[in-house]
């Protein structure tokens, strides 16, 4: 135990600095918030940092404290012993967050809870000495670590309050069930005479009125939780959605109300928000205060969202109508970010630092990429650099899209089958080619929204505008570029050698002509990036001194020597490197940061990191399953001189928030992780095995051969027909058979997105 707190409190130094009090920030102009009485909504920690380790854990209960904005409270769901001891715990029974049924795997009983049949191990059946001594804490979100399982006592509501928590929430939810069963919350309360607790609350009226005298007297605020709409009230027998048709008569005994956040902003069965309701009105006309629950980083909710969990709490706080004058949430962090740092946060704003924001794809996250559609929001949300990933069509037209297989991100599927190949130069997969089609032929199909974590997981991306949006030329990308005055554009070729030598398609000379025609090789006011993973390409860039060259290294590294940094000197002016070669992930757990950075730094090679998303699956438990700890680690952690995202909008927000700024004398700041920190926190027994190190880059890594001619060869008329064939090289094509079942799973898998 004494080392589990010896790293803990390592962890919490090395991550993360106590927040200031709001006298460091009194230079700051005072925001005007939308909630009853105008003042900043609460952050209320459900069960302290319950969204990391088991809930109201001595670790969750300190993160909670050193990672949020100053004012924040500490929510402890009460259950009583046998003895009438009180403990912090999210449920009535002990088997979803405890090894209780290990230790006593006969002892499951039944009772009837408010009209309802449960079975489980309840807390009323074993005192308090028997708990704390056998029983620990386990994650009851499966989704969440569990290296903290087994690890961490029970604890009681003495201990919550022992953590001098800024402000604490007593939540009582089953006092009729106690009752019935001979113990008392009330009674319970009063031998604590009410000591530190600044909340009560409960979704039954009458232990609400019962308690009134008392914690007037103890200056406690009650609070009247609001239950499922169809659910009953125990008191008066009536469903919660009658209640709320009378919220004057609650203020009567209430001085606020905690409802489940779809009582504000309702979902719609395609996971789109509805217009919001009346309530948060409604209930500030009557004099109450409202707090939303509900809040999680790795829940998925609505699509308007875009996974980023700022973007939902700031529709609660900061949308213009209305405000919450608190959230429950298990994530207290980003809740602190989003009221702290990010609220009326204006568009103008400029940027912290020097970290460009460049797209992948444009906004992909939001709209199927190299669109029109996608374009228009990157620059909307305020990307530095707008990217077009250039492919060629079989009649030789230049266009933006992610790869040169269609089949992902298109329609073609259900139309050009009969198409597919395999090229082993290119993917290992069977795909539909762009340079196997015509210009023609590709517009005639449909861009379609990637979700890179649908198959595996389940995610979807937006899908009401999953086929939005047109194919971009590459003429048409930079006139945009230049029209809309974007700071800066990034040129992506890849498989030059493959279209020169097999198809007779010049990308690198389609690229120079497009650049020449539209002027940006003669002018220094835009940024012109020109990225690819192939030298040679990158050296035919080299007598075009305002162009950025970009080495795109898609291999995991460990380390740069410095034989691999001079050859990546001669050809490059950048990299662009991914995630997991500047922080090492293993099971989702941030095990070491290399120093890949600095050894590019000291050659005066920029950095940027690449592919940045905000969907939680992607994001390691030590970025709090938000995607702005995760571009605090890189930007501010790591000193990358770019990220590469399919999100710009929280980029940019990050950027233009104060708190991103870790020198400024900020009420908070949002600061990077400390890469092993986490995990280090857990029993030495629980902790993932060791992964091996990234292999270095090698200068043989960075040397290509020069780029062949291009071919002279029968090319299409426009018509569609196909080329003359030519013997295919050696492993080109694959058996007849194994192409057969590969077009098979591709059509499964198309109708499957499809659908």
């Amino acid at each position: 135990m004494l080392r589990f707190f010896i790293f803990f409190s390592l962890f919490i130094h090395s991550c993360v600095a106590a927040p200031k009090t709001p006298a460091a920030a009194g230079a700051a102009p005072a925001k005007k918030w939308l909630t009853l009485n105008g003042q900043e909504p609460a952050v209320v920690a459900r069960g302290g940092f319950s969204g990391l380790f088991p809930e109201s854990s001595a670790p969750a209960n300190d993160m909670a404290i050193s990672t949020s904005s100053p004012g924040l409270t500490m929510l402890c769901n009460l259950q009583m012993t046998k003895d009438g001891v009180g403990l912090c715990l999210s449920d009535i029974r002990l088997d979803n967050a405890t090894t209780i049924s290990t230790l006593f795997p006969k002892a499951q009983k039944s009772y009837k809870v408010n009209g309802q049949d449960l079975k489980g191990w309840f807390v009323l059946d074993y005192d308090a000495d028997t708990i704390f001594s056998n029983v620990s804490l386990v994650q009851n979100i499966f989704s969440r670590p569990s290296i903290f399982d087994g690890q961490m006592p029970v604890s009681a509501v003495e201990d919550v309050l022992g953590t001098k928590p800024p402000k604490f929430w007593l939540n009582v939810q089953y006092d009729s069930f106690y009752m019935e069963h001979k113990l008392s919350a009330a009674e319970y309360l009063k031998s604590l005479r009410f000591r530190g607790i600044s909340v009560i609350s409960s979704p039954e009226i009458g232990f609400l009125k019962s308690i009134g005298m008392d914690a007037g007297r103890a200056k406690t605020k009650l609070i009247f939780e609001f239950k499922d709409p169809e659910a009953i009230e125990p008191t008066t027998n009536k469903k919660y959605s009658e209640l709320q048709q009378n919220l004057a008569a609650i203020k009567a005994f209430a001085s606020g109300v905690l409802v489940p956040k779809d009582y504000i902003w309702p979902i719609d069965s395609a996971k789109y928000l509805k217009p919001a309701t009346t309530f948060v009105a409604d209930a500030h006309k009557a004099g109450l205060e409202v707090y939303a629950s509900g809040f999680a980083n790795d829940m998925r909710t609505s699509f308007n969202y875009s996974y980023d969990p700022s973007t939902e709490y700031l529709q609660f706080v900061d949308n213009g109508q209305f405000s919450v004058d608190g959230i429950i949430t298990d994530f207290p962090p980003t809740a602190s970010q989003a009221i702290t740092c990010f609220a009326h946060q204006k568009d103008n704003l400029p940027k912290a630092g020097n970290a460009l924001v460049i797209t992948h794809n444009g906004a992909s996250g939001d709209y199927p990429g190299c669109t029109d559609l996608a374009y228009q929001k990157a620059i909307d949300d305020g990307a530095d650099v707008i990217d077009c990933s250039v492919q060629m069509s079989k009649d030789g037209i230049a266009f933006c899209h992610d790869s040169a297989d269609l089949t992902a991100s298109t329609t073609a599927m259900t139309t050009f089958m009969s198409r597919a190949t395999s090229i082993p130069e290119i993917q290992p997969n069977n795909g539909i080619f762009s340079f196997d089609l015509t210009w023609a032929e590709i517009q005639s199909l449909k861009p379609q929204i990637e979700s890179p974590f649908l198959t595996t997981s389940g995610f979807q991306r937006n899908p009401a505008n999953k086929n939005a949006g047109k194919f971009t030329t590459l003429d048409d990308f930079l006139e945009l570029s230049k029209a809309k005055a974007v700071t800066g554009i990034m040129i992506n070729i890849e498989n030059a050698a493959y279209l020169a030598s097999k198809k007779g398609l010049g990308i690198v000379d389609a690229v120079k002509s497009a650049l020449t025609k539209s002027t940006l090789d003669k002018q220094s006011t835009q940024k012109v990036l020109i990225q690819s993973d192939d030298s040679s390409v990158l050296s035919t860039f080299e007598k075009v001194p305002p162009f950025t060259r970009v080495l795109s290294i898609d291999k995991e590294i460990g380390d740069a020597p410095k034989p691999s940094v001079e050859e990546i000197k001669k050809h490059a002016d950048a990299v662009n490197l991914k995630r997991t070669s500047l922080v090492t992930v293993s099971q989702s757990f941030a095990t070491g940061k290399t120093n890949v950075v600095e050894e590019m730094h000291k050659a005066n090679i920029s950095v940027y990191v690449s592919v940045l998303r905000n969907e939680y699956i992607a994001i390691a438990f030590d970025y709090f399953s938000d995607p702005t700890v995760e571009l605090a680690t890189f930007i501010a952690g790591s000193g990358v001189d770019g990220v590469i995202t399919e999100f710009p909008a929280t980029a940019t927000r990050y950027l233009r928030s104060p708190c991103s700024d870790l020198n400024k004398d900020q009420p908070y700041a949002i600061l990077p992780a400390e890469a092993g920190a986490l995990l280090s926190v857990a029993a030495k027994e629980a902790q993932p095995p060791a992964s091996a190190p990234n292999p270095p880059l090698e200068a043989k890594d960075v040397i290509d051969p020069p780029l062949p001619p291009v071919a002279n060869m029968a090319s299409s008329n426009g018509t569609g027909e196909a080329p003359p064939k030519t013997p295919p090289a050696s492993g080109t094509v694959a058996t007849a058979a194994n192409l057969g079942l590969s077009l098979l799973a591709m059509l499964v898998l198309g109708l499957f997105c499809a659908a």
